[in-house]
């Protein structure tokens, strides 16, 4: 294990480059389908893998958390990945992935590692709707693997919204203010998760900011272009129709370090602010956000310092 996370240590250095590295993984052979899916997650978000140590566990637990390990003095919860995601599985799981997401550790139990692959964004794509419905959206984006395998790349925001409840209910939102020009403001915003996506929408929707939202780089790319042309025969400035941009880090297609680039490098976008919004918290992240141009990065999950950090902005 430690060579595995050696490799991840040194093999971190493609933000900004449109590519990413994924760990692979199996949540068990199928038992309806024989098959053993190919699960993947970003090597940034994975703290440790290792075999499962002693689980401690505690009643009135949610579904599919088996319970607590302790790691160096530190309780981390314990989440079964193949029972939530109801894959019926002939093995039980044997290793524990330590991963952070947003500044919360938590351990998911999954059957077996693999290898750490490098992907293209270009050539992860949005999920087929057949494994969408399958899995009940619980895949944001598929990539083929040069062996001709399929790789999921699991949306792992909404597993802890389900599992752990830290991104639910209106008190997230308490203490943000309704600006009183808010109406005349619009954010575009893109963002493959849909639980990212809905707290997006709530903390604008609570400034009573305009938003358009959109799922990837490469859509949020478009629409600007769509919007640049459009305000140019309407005789309109593009700052008329969108006033800020509002980015992943991770998405399908293209990621937010490229977008940003490009919108930073178009003479038609560069005065339009750029904030970066990430469960990749690290100041490595932060200052390769900076470096393509960001104005600001923002961690996930916090609408009241989003929401402080757009109205500094908008100051």
């Amino acid at each position: 294990m430690s060579k595995l996370m050696q490799s991840i240590d040194a093999r971190t250095q493609l933000a900004g480059n449109n590519r990413l590295e994924v760990l692979l993984f199996s949540l068990g052979k199928n038992s309806v389908s024989g098959r053993d899916e190919v699960f993947g997650i970003n090597v940034f978000k994975v703290r440790e893998v290792m075999h499962i140590p002693e689980i401690t566990h505690a009643p009135d637990m949610p579904d599919a958390v088996e319970g607590m390990v302790s790691l160096r003095g530190n309780m981390v919860p314990v989440i079964n990945l193949s029972e939530f995601c109801n894959v019926q599985s002939e093995d039980p799981p044997e290793i524990l992935m330590i991963t952070e997401y947003n500044k919360h550790v938590q351990g998911f139990l999954v059957h077996s590692v693999d290898t750490i692959e490098r992907l293209n964004w270009d050539g992860v794509k949005a999920p087929p709707s057949m494994i969408t419905s399958r899995l009940g959206g619980l895949v944001t984006a598929v990539a083929e693997l040069q062996d001709q395998r399929l790789v999921m790349i699991m949306d792992v925001e909404r597993v802890l919204a389900e599992t752990a409840g830290f991104y639910d209910g209106q008190d997230i939102y308490r203490g943000i203010e309704t600006r009183k020009s808010g109406k005349n403001i619009t954010v575009l915003f893109a963002d493959d998760s849909s639980v990212a996506r809905g707290q997006i929408v709530g903390t604008l929707d609570h400034m009573g900011i305009r938003h358009l939202g959109v799922s990837n780089g490469a859509e949020a790319w478009a629409k600007l272009n769509d919007i640049a042309e459009k305000s140019t025969l309407a005789g309109e400035k593009i700052t008329d129709n969108v006033n800020f941009i509002l980015t992943d880090v991770e998405m399908p297609e293209m990621d937010g370090y490229v977008l940003t680039r490009k919108i930073k490098s178009d003479d038609r976008f560069k005065d339009i602010p750029v904030v970066m919004h990430s469960s990749l918290t690290a100041e490595a992240n932060q200052a390769l956000g900076k470096g393509v141009g960001a104005d600001a990065y923002v961690p996930k999950f916090e609408p009241q310092e989003l929401a402080a950090t757009l109205e500094k902005l908008l100051a």
